[in-house]
């Protein structure tokens, strides 16, 4: 193939590179989007297994989440409410399941002040710090060295409060250990979603989804870019300078562009040979970066029977091994989905068991809180992210201990002509795909302003 020249040239035809893209074209630049994959979305990905149709990656949208419900309008898609009538459930940490509705977990009075409490110390850590530029805060080296962990042992003696709240932030966000990042981390998670009591209000968090399948809005964006998307194209090598880049992907794909956007997560940039090295600093800093492990269960049945018992599907046990349930029915489905996740170290445990036994188990944690029909699915699929060559791990990159003050910073400055969009590095939207829409509307901006310049 000859050599192709381009303003900029995208690695990732994920959410984030195409709505650079997107927003380049519209600025009159002209793009190549370079993807590793035989298929657009990134970790969007709405596929049929089994008969079913499932949502294999991100899926959930927010009232919040602007961008993004500006871009679905923009598209032509629609959404619909997550089923959420009737009564949730909860499993202590001494295995007793109880039934509830509202908003609080049915735990002991002391307990629930005590959640309160914790989620209104962090709702104020989150107001003052925010999810800009949490590491520029006089707080954030004091947050950024003491663990998630510690920080709510420090803060509370109530074992049960602390293990909920961090439920919300270790398994259902960061998917880590609360003991493998830091507290300012657990800051931003909930300044990018407008508050911590946002960040626990599963009605606000996973409110919509998309009629379709979120992997759509990239579908739709990479059909309207058309020949300018290149699939099955892994880029290997850049070759940069203060003039200009050149992308060589597989495929003998040779583009020469001014400006390169890196449109993956931080974790994969070490997967391209840079001529010259990026500098020490970038070097450094992406090594301090990875992702979580988190396994999504999908099971299928032939009604959704928990809502004939007057349940929402929805479910929370922080010890159990799946710690979230919810029901995840497909639009204008007869059938009933429940999506279940299970994460790090309990992702971890379930790995080390066969297929068999690992369906079994997971099944039965299900069961506590849906009732013995729950371990007859008629499809039963795990999206394992962990595994994806092109991913590797879930939902998104955060920092390790101490690495986000460190390094926070630095993550969104370009190097040269290499600029980064992803969700990992967002503020407002962080490990969302709003998140992602956002920085790759604000990188496509920042390059644009650069070139007025």
């Amino acid at each position: 193939m000859p050599t192709l020249s381009r303003d900029i040239v995208i690695v990732g035809a994920g959410p984030s590179g195409l709505a650079a893209a997107t927003a380049l074209r519209k600025a009159g630049l002209s793009v190549a989007v370079l993807e590793a994959r035989d298929r657009v979305g990134g970790r969007t990905w709405t596929d049929t297994v089994d008969g079913a149709v499932l949502e294999i990656g991100g899926q959930w949208v927010s009232p919040d989440q602007t961008a993004l419900i500006g871009l679905l309008d923009e598209l032509g898609l629609t959404t619909f409410d997550r089923y959420r009538e009737g009564e949730s459930v909860y499993i202590s940490a001494a295995g007793e399941r109880s039934r509830y509705t509202g908003d609080s977990f049915p735990t002991n009075e002391t307990t629930k002040k005590e959640m309160d409490r914790l989620i209104d110390v962090m709702d104020d850590l989150a107001a003052q710090i925010g999810a800009e530029e949490p590491w520029a805060h006089p707080l954030a080296r004091e947050l950024d060295t003491v663990s998630f962990k510690q920080w709510l042992i420090d803060e509370s003696d109530d074992a049960e409060a602390r293990d909920n709240i961090g439920l919300f932030i270790a398994g259902g966000m960061l998917t880590k250990p609360a003991h493998a990042f830091s507290a300012l981390q657990a800051v931003l998670m909930a300044a990018s979603a407008g508050s911590f009591s946002n960040l626990v209000d599963e009605d606000f968090i996973l409110d919509k989804r998309v009629v379709g399948g979120m992997q759509q809005v990239s579908i739709r964006m990479a059909a309207a870019l058309g020949d300018d998307v290149f699939l099955n194209a892994p880029v290997r090598t850049v070759q940069w300078s203060d003039k200009g880049a050149v992308a060589l992907a597989d495929g003998d794909i040779r583009v020469e562009a001014t400006h390169v956007i890196l449109a993956v997560p931080p974790n994969l940039y070490s997967r391209i040979s840079y001529n010259p090295p990026l500098p020490r600093r970038q070097h450094q800093m992406h090594q301090h970066q990875s992702l979580g492990l988190v396994i999504k269960v999908h099971a299928v049945y032939e009604t959704p029977f928990w809502r004939a018992d007057g349940l929402s599907g929805t479910g929370f046990g922080a010890s159990e091994v799946v710690q979230e349930v919810y029901d995840n029915t497909n639009y204008e489905d007869d059938r009933g989905t429940l999506v279940a996740f299970v994460s790090d170290e309990k992702a971890d445990a379930m790995f080390e068991l066969s297929a068999p036994e690992r369906r079994a188990t997971i099944l039965a944690s299900l069961a506590r809180y849906l009732g013995p029909k729950a371990t007859e699915p008629v499809v039963y699929y795990e999206s394992d992210w962990g595994s994806e060559e092109w991913t590797r791990g879930a939902y998104a990159a955060s920092f390790d201990l101490g690495g986000l003050h460190r390094y926070g910073a630095d993550q969104r400055t370009p190097v040269g002509p290499i600029h980064f969009s992803c969700s990992d590095i967002a503020a407002e939207g962080y490990q969302h795909v709003d998140g992602a829409v956002r920085m790759g509307q604000r990188t496509a901006a920042d390059i644009v302003e650069r070139r007025k310049s």
